[in-house]
């Protein structure tokens, strides 16, 4: 009987401390090995294109491109890369883009070590794998309507604090349009004012960095 090939990892954390804890869990396995260890998007992109990995294990939150964008590219040129998002961003949002990126599979940090390695073995056999809470998130967030690029921008805004006069002035449009963009996006995200969306954005994932700037 002929023994299984290594299934080979990259690994694609900016913490060290994860990387080393994910590295200490893998080292145990006879049946796996890390082929490289990137600590940005970029240089995920980088360890796939040199090691052709069986499964990568992606952060979302990198600098460089973030993970979301790693995902995107790797996929891009390596339609058959298989992708496990190792994340403690839970929010439904980004969830739902990182599968839809193409990802196989996507795990909470918290998650036992034990539950780790079965979806890493199982992605490489090519299965996608989401736990239970993961899954009932992507199921919600697949039945709602997704935001234009628009109303993406200007939620961007409205986390930021700025008021619709001073976001119309950015994006050079009118702020009766600006009000018009804010109602829509409001019934899309089930909420009532700016507020309760500025929460909703950051708690689903819908914005990433509220201390994000603008040009004026």
């Amino acid at each position: 009987m002929n023994q299984r090939p290594l299934v080979r990892i990259v690994i694609a954390d900016d913490h060290p401390i994860t990387r080393a804890g994910l590295s200490a869990v893998i080292a145990n396995r006879k049946d796996m090995c890390i082929v490289g260890e990137a600590t940005n998007g970029c240089e995920a992109i980088h360890l796939c294109q040199q090691h052709r990995p069986d499964v990568i294990l992606m952060d979302m939150s990198m600098p460089d491109g973030g993970g979301l964008q790693a995902i995107r590219d790797i996929r891009a040129e390596f339609s058959a890369a298989r992708i496990v998002v190792f994340s403690i961003d839970d929010g439904d949002e980004t969830i739902y883009q990182a599968m839809k990126a193409g990802a196989r599979g996507y795990l909470l940090k918290d998650a036992p070590a034990t539950v780790l390695l079965e979806t890493i073995m199982a992605v490489a056999d090519g299965q996608t794998v989401l736990p239970g809470e993961v899954a009932a998130k992507l199921a919600g967030r697949l039945h709602q309507r997704d935001l234009t690029k628009r109303e993406q921008e200007i939620l961007e805004h409205i986390v930021a604090g700025r008021s619709n006069s001073e976001i119309g002035s950015t994006l050079f449009i009118s702020e009766g349009t600006v009000k018009s963009h804010v109602n829509s996006l409001l019934e899309k995200l089930h909420v009532t004012d700016r507020t309760q969306a500025a929460v909703a954005a950051l708690q689903r994932g819908l914005v990433r960095n509220s201390s994000r700037n603008f040009a004026d």
